[in-house]
């Protein structure tokens, strides 16, 4: 199952220096803040949830990504990763001023990517922890960002 690890950081810089003294290691936890995501990837699960708080249906521009490392990583295709993908601003913001969760989480857990059985109150508490890393991300005008390792 891939791994993902969503964090924030105050620009692609700070990012691509991270993870280049780190081999690739996630920066989340001991050097920024962030949230262990195993199997919630960007573009679909997260962007599922981004839907459901939007209410709209799903569609892939609404957490688009952008690569920051490894450095010309797009065109190295046999890469097999880790990656850093930065994360729209404009999906940080759909977080970050969530409201009325418990229907948001009721929509999520329903999710066929996640088997569509999974707990509501797990599936709430997680959409929790990503607001309020997508709230401290937009207070100190940071970005959000995704490690992805295969």
């Amino acid at each position: 199952m891939p791994l993902f690890d969503y964090f924030r950081a105050p620009d692609a810089d700070a990012v691509q220096r991270v993870m280049s003294a780190s081999d690739g290691c996630s920066p989340m936890g001991e050097v920024f803040d962030g949230v262990d995501a195993k199997g919630i990837d960007p573009t679909v699960v997260l962007g599922t949830m981004v839907a459901a708080i939007r209410k709209v249906p799903w569609s892939p521009d609404l957490v688009e990504q952008k690569l920051v490392w490894p450095p010309g990583g797009e065109q190295d295709l046999d890469h097999e990763g880790p990656w850093v993908a930065e994360l729209n601003t404009s999906a940080r913001d759909v977080l970050a001023e969530a409201g009325d969760l418990p229907r948001v989480a009721q929509e999520w857990a329903r999710i066929e990517e996640l088997g569509g059985h999974l707990d509501v109150g797990d599936a709430q508490a997680f959409i929790e922890t990503m607001v309020g890393l997508a709230r401290r991300a937009r207070e100190a005008d940071e970005l959000l960002y995704c490690w992805m390792s295969l």
